[in-house]
């Protein structure tokens, strides 16, 4: 060591003897600077911030990397270390990769870089204001065996409010992507179910077959493109009215919810045969009288005209999907009704191209019914989903989970008893279904999730559907050491603060940091976070190091002691608006879940966001201040 610092003396004090002399790299005695410093900021669509330092070197010098391990020096960068961030990682990264060189005096392996060399270390922000990182860089510049010091100092300025949140943003926007596209499939498919409904299957082989004799070809492409532009015109209507800006009332409002309830009953029961839903006759009557108008304007009236006519039977399937798409977002309605009716428009283009595939279709039976009873099924259960919200955000107290559960159960048990033959539905018929393969298939099926249901009756989480299920809070029952342990584990939701103010007050009456947890009675990922995360023994453990504050931006019901007063001047007196606008005004958030550390006495950000995660050791890091 004493060898190494004696030498590398020696090697700095050459080149300066050099200079004197008028000889050598440094000419004429002038002070060289071989490294010219550049520093930046770049705010990361991950959610962290890196600083950057270019050092520009001049040709034929070089400086020596930060993983050199020989005689030389090897370039070192210091970061003032302050409680507003946290590095995530040991050294600076460099780009290009540092040259490897062999030294005959010294018999070593140098690293070095020449040109232009990029410095980069991330950064994980803690503050909401701006603030300034401090660092320092030294080392040593060489050329032709002579070498001078280097070193700079760097100010990177640091700005939260440019800074992309984890989970949010633009991973919100791929989030949102892929949302639409799994809605779009989810749309298309239940055309594809409308397909295969009473109303409109029969009528493929007719309409097919009126095409192959006028028309041809170019007439079933226009009449398929018809049935998508009717229900995008559709799609588009119901953008004008659940367009952006409507999602948050349109989600937890209790008459929105308490309306899709009836509606999928209504449906419901209109699919299990005990009625039929249907337009008013003249409305089709008109339709089927433009049939007879030759050319393209003939083919869009009998677009129209199957739309009409199968009404009572997609209307189901087109409703929910309708509904589905009523979350405040303006492309979701057009996107669903474009999903939809591509499906349905599908097989009357597609069997004109390919007459001869009709006679592989499979006749008309039984199996439609039992088709309609199953989607019958699903939608009730469906309704008792958007009951639940309402629930919860108006606190009614009418659907605790094992009565939510438990009606679940009997509507699968009844759909696995009606593919055994034991029950029938007047969608049937008067004939007796015989039990095939299919059929008991489908009845296996439906005790499976039956049995999968049951042990939620006494406390089992049910991970799988636990975002579906009303929280674990209402369960009046727990049985068993893991799920009373994992009860236990949520007892902090009974005892949660439930103000923003209160919950800094008593964190500086405790002297513990806040936990704040930005949630909703509709927000299904927030009850699955719960159950697999926030239920987590060890996060349970860590998490009485903190106040527990947890702001329901969709409450309805509880109202403000002394209305809030936002910085614009508007009085609030409900507590979801209040939590709603402080997640906005001081978080810069919408989104839910959306968890933060702050300090109580200032209400300083000390870590987070953490948004929707199923990793319980990503959590713990959060609570552990990493």
């Amino acid at each position: 060591m004493f060898f190494n610092t004696l030498l590398n003396i020696i090697l700095q004090i050459i080149p300066l003897g050099g200079g004197l002399m008028g000889g050598g790299a440094f000419g004429g005695g002038t002070m060289q600077e071989p490294v010219q410093w550049h520093d930046s900021v770049s705010y990361n669509t991950d959610g962290t911030v890196s600083l950057i330092i270019t050092a520009t070197v001049d040709e034929g010098w070089h400086i020596y990397s930060q993983n050199h391990k020989g005689t030389a020096l090897p370039l070192e960068i210091k970061v003032q270390e302050g409680g507003c961030f946290r590095m995530l990682g040991d050294k600076f990264s460099e780009a290009p990769d540092a040259e490897e060189h062999y030294d005959e005096v010294f018999k070593e392996t140098e690293l070095y870089h020449s040109g232009v060399v990029t410095y980069a270390m991330p950064v994980k922000v803690r503050c909401d204001s701006l603030f300034t990182i401090t660092a320092h860089a030294e080392g040593q510049a060489c050329i032709d065996g002579s070498c001078v010091p280097v070193e700079s100092d760097f100010s990177f300025e640091i700005d939260p409010a440019m800074v992309v949140p984890f989970g949010n943003s633009t991973d919100a926007d791929a989030e949102a992507d892929t949302s639409l596209l799994w809605f779009f499939l989810i749309a298309f498919g239940g055309g594809l179910l409308g397909i295969l409904t009473p109303c409109v299957f029969p009528m493929i082989p007719m309409t097919v077959s009126y095409f192959m004799k006028h028309g041809g070809r170019r007439q079933a492409i226009f009449y398929g493109v018809s049935i998508v532009a009717i229900y995008l015109i559709l799609g588009v209507a119901l953008s004008a009215i659940f367009g952006q800006g409507f999602a948050n009332d349109i989600s937890t409002h209790w008459l929105p919810n308490v309306l899709f309830t009836v509606i999928f009953i209504v449906f419901a029961i209109s699919l299990l045969g005990y009625f039929e839903i249907s337009l008013p006759s003249s409305w089709v009557n008109s339709s089927a009288r433009n049939e007879e108008r030759a050319g393209y304007v003939g083919t869009f009236f009998m677009a129209l005209t199957l739309v009409l006519v199968s009404f009572s039977c997609t209307l189901p399937i087109a409703g929910a999907v309708a509904l589905g798409a009523a979350d405040g977002s303006f492309l979701k309605p057009i996107v669903g009704m474009l999903g939809f009716s591509l499906a349905f428009a599908l097989p009357f283009t597609l069997f004109a191209f390919f007459p001869e595939w009709l006679g592989r279709l499979p006749k008309s039976g039984s199996w439609m019914g039992a088709l309609k009873v199953t989607l019958a099924v699903v939608e009730l259960a469906f309704a008792f989903k958007f009951l639940s919200v309402a629930d919860q955000a108006y606190d009614w107290n009418i659907l605790p989970r094992q009565l939510f559960l438990t009606i679940w159960i009997i509507l699968f048990a009844l759909l696995g008893l009606y593919f055994l033959g034991v029950i029938k539905f007047p969608v049937d018929g008067g004939t007796k279904p015989k039990l095939g393969w299919g059929r008991g298939t489908m009845a296996a099926v439906n005790f499976a999730i039956v049995a999968y249901l049951l042990p939620g009756m006494w406390g089992a989480p049910l991970n799988a559907i636990s975002g579906w299920l009303p929280p674990m809070s209402t369960q009046t029952f727990v049985l068993g050491g893991d799920n009373k342990a994992m009860a236990e584990n949520l007892a902090w939701q009974n005892s949660a603060v439930m103000d923003y103010d209160m919950a800094l007050d008593s964190s500086k009456t405790a002297g513990k940091p806040v936990l704040l947890m930005f949630t909703g009675h509709g927000c299904v990922n927030c009850r699955k976070m719960e159950q697999k995360v926030l239920a987590d023994s060890a996060v349970a453990m860590q998490m009485k190091n903190y106040i527990i504050c947890t702001l329901y931006v969709d409450d309805k019901v509880s109202k403000l002691s002394e209305p809030f007063v936002t910085a614009e001047g508007e009085s609030l007196s409900m507590l979801g608006d209040k939590n709603k606008y402080i997640q906005k005004a001081l978080f810069h958030q919408n989104a839910q879940p959306c968890h933060y550390i702050i300090d109580g006495a200032s209400g300083k950000v000390l870590n987070g966001p953490v948004f929707y995660t199923t990793e319980v050791e990503d959590y713990l890091e959060f609570l552990n201040g990493k």
